[in-house]
């Protein structure tokens, strides 16, 4: 396969992963883009002050922690380019809270700008660097909303 073969297929890749997360994606949805020895490294944001490093485990985790906190959310892939085994990716996400957790009240809307690299082997994610600008929130002014 040449270079440029393997870069549109991983963008391939990554471009139908963006397509599929706001829906929430866990457990089996989850393997078909991560190889089971991944290694995420998110760095330091304003919702993880120490950034966190995680397994496919911690993965899981973090999304079904994600699906409970929020009612819904958007992700729009901005940009995206692949090089090789390499997709650099910057994209926009949007969610809002569905019920009172921690510092989040119902209806906040959390924002964030992804700056993301992923590198792939046979089509599937086996390293992922997170460089994520989050925004401050803004609680929604209707109750229940």
């Amino acid at each position: 396969m040449t270079t440029a073969d393997e870069s549109a297929r991983n963008l391939a890749v990554i471009r139908r992963y963006f397509a599929v997360i706001a829906d929430g994606p866990t457990g089996a949805e989850l393997d078909e883009f991560f190889d089971p020895a991944v290694v995420q490294e998110e760095f330091p944001n304003r919702l993880l002050p120490d950034g966190v490093t995680r397994d496919m485990a911690g993965l899981r985790e973090a999304a079904s922690r994600g699906l409970a906190l929020l009612r819904e959310q958007r992700f729009e892939l901005l940009d995206a380019f692949a090089s090789g085994s390499r997709v650099a990716a910057e994209s926009a996400w949007t969610g809002t809270v569905g019920q009172d957790i921690g510092p989040f009240k119902a209806g906040t809307v959390l924002r964030a700008r992804f700056a993301q690299i992923f590198e792939l082997k046979n089509g599937r994610i086996v390293k992922l660097r997170n460089y994520d600008c989050i925004y401050p929130w803004q609680e929604s002014s209707s109750p229940g909303a």
